[in-house]
């Protein structure tokens, strides 16, 4: 029997070939006159928002940027570029770039459409709306921001903390593979395993939210990703292949955002929080290990899914055989992509692993959905399996 579930993306998406040049146009009917746009330095310095800017002061608008963004963007920089929209008069919210990038446009929509305190806006539907007019446009192919309700931020020192709400949807997502082509292979490798974990956990998810319509756009997402990161990585011009791992970044993007993530998420958090390693790369660290530890309850459902992205292992009848090779050819991948595949790799030492296992605790929100029940002793020995 199905249960009840809700499903909610986007209201519009637009995929193609030079579409941010023409963002303008696919975006007139709630732009108004001064929109703000969000992005990050390395956007900046291969001018790949000169197209789009070009377009919106060729349609009259009066344009403002803010280019300040960094990884793992910091409260403070939420409140920045919020102030920097407020001074420009801004009357909608443009995203532009990587997960950080769209993260913080979310939040400056919000903050600007709403006057509501963020403080009281962390969590899942805390947010009071509403926002401004929001358009998201990802050069990644990876965090799927574009199409969900969630933007992660990091508070104080280490913490990420959460905005979980509909209102963070866009009104328009557009993905332009174009604008992923200059994505270094390392880039590339850690954004597409990123989007594979999104799609396995929320395959996986043990949310009660975990429906077909998540489970069918998972499955689709893993086709492509599986058949086209190789080839992205290593034929990095081959627009087919980028074209297939944008796509396949949205659908993963639109299953989590509604059966939401798990584990390998919680326990990358503190390698991203603490030592600033890329998100896609954290999860790529942690996720073999996570499989394996799942494999006691999941095994059957990651056995569902490992041939899609391995078609050899459909000839394993064994399910937990199966699942751990899933486990194994995963790690085999990301080594094969040029990722760091141990936890020392990253300068994580042993006496580091009892606080990160620690602070995987605080995140509930995410371990809640993970197939098996996780605790502090079960995170200390993941890393330490992981080190």
């Amino acid at each position: 029997m199905i249960g009840a579930f809700t499903f909610n993306t986007s209201q519009r998406i637009v995929f193609e070939n030079g579409a941010a040049a023409n963002l303008a146009s696919h975006a007139a009917s709630f732009l108004g006159p001064r929109p703000f746009l969000v992005t990050d330095p390395g956007i900046v310095s291969l001018g790949l928002q000169a197209s789009c800017e070009a377009s919106l002061v060729g349609a009259g608008h009066d344009i403002a940027r803010f280019s300040d963004v960094v990884a793992d963007p910091p409260r403070s920089l939420v409140d920045a570029a919020a102030e920097a929209a407020r001074s420009h008069g801004a009357t909608s919210i443009i995203g532009y770039g990587g997960g950080s990038s769209l993260d913080v446009a979310k939040l400056v929509a919000l903050l600007l459409g709403s006057n509501e305190d963020l403080d009281e806006a962390w969590g899942i539907g805390n947010a009071k709306g509403p926002r401004l007019p929001l358009i998201l446009v990802p050069t990644t192919a990876g965090t799927g921001s574009e199409v969900t309700p969630i933007s992660i931020i990091t508070v104080g020192d280490e913490e990420k903390r959460g905005v979980v709400s509909p209102f963070l949807l866009p009104d328009l997502a557009i993905l332009d593979p174009l604008l992923t082509l200059g994505l270094p292979g390392p880039v590339t490798a850690a954004t597409g395993i990123d989007a594979m974990v999104h799609a396995i956990e929320g395959y996986a998810s043990k949310s009660v939210n975990n429906n077909p319509v998540s489970r069918t756009l998972a499955v689709e997402a893993l086709k492509l990703l599986g058949a086209n990161i190789e080839k992205a990585v290593f034929t990095p011009d081959d627009r087919d292949a980028r074209g297939a791992m944008l796509l396949g970044s949205m659908l993963a993007g639109m299953a989590f955002a509604n059966s939401p993530v798990a584990a390998v998420h919680a326990l990358a958090y503190p390698i991203g929080g603490t030592f600033h390693v890329p998100h896609g790369l954290s999860n790529a660290l942690v996720l073999p290990h996570v499989l394996k530890f799942n494999n006691a309850v999941a095994s059957e459902t990651y056995a569902e899914i490992a041939p899609i992205v391995f078609p050899g292992l459909a000839e394993v009848n064994d399910a937990r055989a199966r699942s751990d090779l899933f486990a194994d050819n995963l790690a085999d991948l990301a080594a094969k992509l040029g990722l760091q595949t141990r936890l020392r790799d990253v300068g994580i030492s042993e006496t580091d692993l009892p606080k990160m296992a620690s602070d995987a605790m605080k995140q509930t929100r995410l371990l809640v959905n993970n197939p098996r029940e996780l605790g502090e002793t079960d995170a200390l020995e993941i890393y330490r399996a992981a080190l």
